[in-house]
């Protein structure tokens, strides 16, 4: 008994399964073309009912034939998606054209780029019982001494020795920098 249950059970099912998908499948409404004599058609066209069908405009075809004017290139863009830029201005500034000299005259060369600064602060002054200046300099981590003529730090030679600046340049006699007693 329990077994003629199932079977109907499932019967039922497959047999539901089956409707559903048909009913699921099968067109809402025929076509209207299908669906409408073409006697009917023509009575809507002619002031027919409004529930019968829509009207059909005629096709012109001499207007679909007629000449019409070809894009160009310079109207149409697809890919502009701004307004156009306005044009230039109609007298734009002339630059006077060089005379024959200028032409001929060769560029002036702008030379090597110029030295670094000399990264040395000035310290203070250490003046000897015999008169002899010395110089008291710093990079920020070793302090350094010297008199005139001597190179400190292996690449800076002191020129002059004054009241409240000293006077260096690299050792090879280039970079002149004068550096004041408060250090710059």
């Amino acid at each position: 008994m329990f077994g003629d249950r199932k079977r109907l059970l499932m019967g039922g099912g497959i047999v539901t399964a089956l409707v559903l998908a048909i009913w699921m499948m099968w067109p809402a409404s025929p076509p209207p073309s299908a669906s409408v004599p073409a006697a009917a058609a023509r009575g809507a066209q002619q002031g027919g009912k409004p529930g019968a069908a829509a009207p059909v405009a005629p096709v012109k075809l001499d207007a679909l034939m007629a000449a019409r004017q070809e894009p160009s290139d310079k109207e149409r863009n697809p890919f502009r998606y701004q307004p156009r830029a306005a044009p230039p201005a109609p007298n734009p500034v002339s630059v006077p054209a060089p005379t024959a000299t200028e032409a001929l005259r060769p560029p002036e060369p702008i030379g090597p780029p110029p030295l670094p600064p000399i990264p040395l602060k000035f310290i203070g002054i250490l003046e000897r019982a015999n008169g002899e200046k010395w110089a008291v300099l710093s990079d920020g981590k070793v302090t350094m001494h010297g008199r005139d003529g001597d190179i400190v730090d292996g690449r800076y030679r002191i020129v002059k020795i004054g009241a409240e600046s000293i006077e260096l340049t690299y050792a090879d006699g280039k970079g002149r920098q004068v550096v004041r007693l408060t250090g710059q």
